[in-house]
């Protein structure tokens, strides 16, 4: 079983903190890793390899110095990684070109995808890699079983499971819930320093890498809160909140 994986370096959001005079973000000095569900999707792809045998490969597009963190999914367990260094431009559209393009150049039976980045968020990026390989996709995969001949994926729809089943090859995006990351042990992580990570010029590919989108401007988004407190009798505040949310239309 052949297995890629999408992965993608990102800013840790939860250190991301608003500047209160210009409501934008202060990004200088925060710490970089591999998106949360990037290693859920590794991680998923390595227990299909350890169950069926294969190979697992990291494709990544994104910063030179992505390399360092790709070596963290090394170590989870994946065999080898690609990445397409591009600084200039998250524009979804160059980034999955590239990415189908590299795919498209592999043997492979799967791919697998976070279903979607920590700091964007938006889950277009497996669909888009799905299309540009004319490929099958099962979305939001909260649970896989992967057969030598199939596979099949329960999808979380908003509280709602559906099952569906699909030849190879075919794309996967799975969520958070689909797994619990392995943490490398010590000879784990010594190990992957020896394991292959290829550096793709993206000139060399066949792929159309000028952005269409502009990131023109970034604020952070203000929450205010009524702060209401009750502390009149609990059954008479219960009655009042829901009353108020009703009011409000919290409650539809």
């Amino acid at each position: 079983m052949n297995i890629v994986v999408c992965a993608k370096e990102v800013l840790d959001v939860s250190q991301i903190k608003v500047d209160p005079k210009t409501n934008k973000p202060i990004l200088q000095g925060i710490d970089k890793k591999i998106s949360d569900i990037d290693k859920n999707a590794v991680e998923e792809a390595v227990k299909i390899k350890e169950k069926l045998g294969g190979k697992v490969t990291v494709v990544s597009v994104g910063p030179s110095e992505a390399r360092e963190y790709i070596k963290e999914l090394l170590a989870m367990g994946a065999d080898e990684a690609k990445i397409i260094p591009l600084d200039d431009t998250r524009d979804y559209n160059v980034v999955s070109n590239l990415l189908a393009a590299v795919i498209n150049g592999m043997e492979y039976d799967m791919v697998l995808c976070g279903e979607a980045s920590i700091d964007l968020f938006s889950g277009q990026m497996g669909p888009r890699v799905a299309q540009k390989l004319d490929i099958p996709q099962i979305t939001y995969a909260k649970n896989v079983d992967a057969e030598a001949d199939k596979l099949t994926a329960d999808r979380d729809l908003s509280g709602k499971k559906v099952t569906v089943e699909s030849p190879y090859p075919v794309l996967l995006t799975v969520t958070k819930e689909i797994n619990e990351p392995r943490l490398p042990s010590l000879m784990e992580i010594l190990g992957a320093a020896n394991k292959p990570i290829e550096t793709i010029d993206p000139s060399s590919l066949e792929a159309e890498v000028e952005a269409g989108t502009k990131i023109s401007d970034i604020k952070g988004v203000a929450m205010e809160r009524k702060n209401v407190i009750y502390k009149d009798d609990i059954d008479e505040g219960i009655k009042e909140l829901v009353d108020n949310l009703a009011k409000s239309g919290a409650l539809g």
